[in-house]
């Protein structure tokens, strides 16, 4: 049986889904034939291919530096390729002046700023050469002048040793301000003052700047030792502990001083000097001094004893 209607009758004929589903697909039919004749039909400027095909190599090109983490290299790269053009121009750097270096050498700071041979004074960053320079822990102050067509000035100001800071077993020497100048010592360092514990490298400075305003203390001072980061012990070069307190610590140093000249406390046989409570200040002595105290205190009592019964018989 012929199953073929007539377009005309087509409505007549077909189910209403039947003919809804028709009509969508003819619909589609038209819609995707009316974009294919657009796109045939576009008029494409000459030129837009290989602009685009020359983005496209671009992108695929940064993509790849970026997921490689060759940018550093490639910048490196164009960086000397500018120095040989300058260099080549009368823009190399002829001579440098360095003003103000002490303890740390020429090659260390030329190292540190990121000049070579083949460093033009034309594509140096005189900001970028500071911010290197500050990286080393001895300058604490730094200047770049390019002075054309080929003299680059450097001054730099260092910081100066201060003291040895010791924490957790280990040494190292710290600068006024704290900073960490080195951590091995050298042996012109060895002789100046010591601190120890967390936090000493930033307090000792007004702490042993204190210290230094009674130089009957000062010349006997071997170590101070940072307690708990809230108050100080001084050890003195013959053994002597002298707990200072959390507040007032000058006004112990004064009674400290007073004691020593007018009793001459510090040269005793003693071990400890505990300067801790305002109204009082308690000694302790060594174990031989306290063995010979303790001798000394039967001695004593024995003799009274004996006194006491002579004149009872008397």
């Amino acid at each position: 049986m012929d199953r073929r209607v007539p377009f005309d009758h087509f409505d007549d004929h077909c189910p209403a889904p039947a003919r809804q589903h028709s009509f969508a697909r003819l619909g589609v039919v038209r819609t995707v034939r009316r974009w294919f004749t657009t796109l045939i039909e576009l008029d494409i400027p000459r030129g837009l291919g290989s602009s685009s095909a020359a983005l496209l190599l671009l992108g695929s090109v940064c993509y790849g530096v970026v997921k490689g983490e060759h940018g550093p290299d490639i910048v490196a790269n164009l960086q000397n390729i500018c120095d040989d053009l300058a260099n080549a121009a009368g823009f190399g750097i002829a001579e440098v002046a360095l003003t103000g270096e002490q303890e740390i050498t020429r090659d260390d700071i030329l190292k540190t700023a990121g000049i070579t041979e083949h460093t033009s004074l034309l594509f140096l960053d005189a900001a970028q050469t500071r911010a290197r320079l500050l990286t080393n822990p001895w300058i604490q102050e730094a200047t770049v002048l390019k002075l054309y067509p080929g003299r680059l000035r450097i001054e730099i100001k260092e910081r100066k040793a201060f003291a040895l800071w010791q924490k957790d077993a280990q040494n190292a020497l710290i600068a006024t301000d704290g900073t960490v100048l080195s951590p091995t010592i050298a042996p012109r360092f060895v002789n100046l003052p010591r601190v120890v514990g967390t936090g000493a490298e930033a307090l000792s400075p007004d702490m042993l700047a204190l210290v230094a305003r009674y130089p009957a203390i000062a010349e006997q001072v071997e170590a101070a030792i940072l307690i708990a980061e809230r108050r100080w012990t001084l050890i003195l070069k013959n053994g002597v502990s002298v707990l200072l307190p959390e507040g007032e610590p000058e006004r112990a140093l004064q009674t400290l001083v007073k004691l020593d000249r007018e009793k001459k406390l510090l040269s005793r046989d003693i071990v400890l000097v505990d300067m801790r409570q305002t109204d009082r200040v308690t000694v302790r002595l060594s174990d031989g001094a306290f063995a010979a105290r303790d001798e000394a205190l039967k001695a004593r009592a024995k003799a009274q004893k004996a006194k006491s019964i002579k004149g009872t018989e008397t």
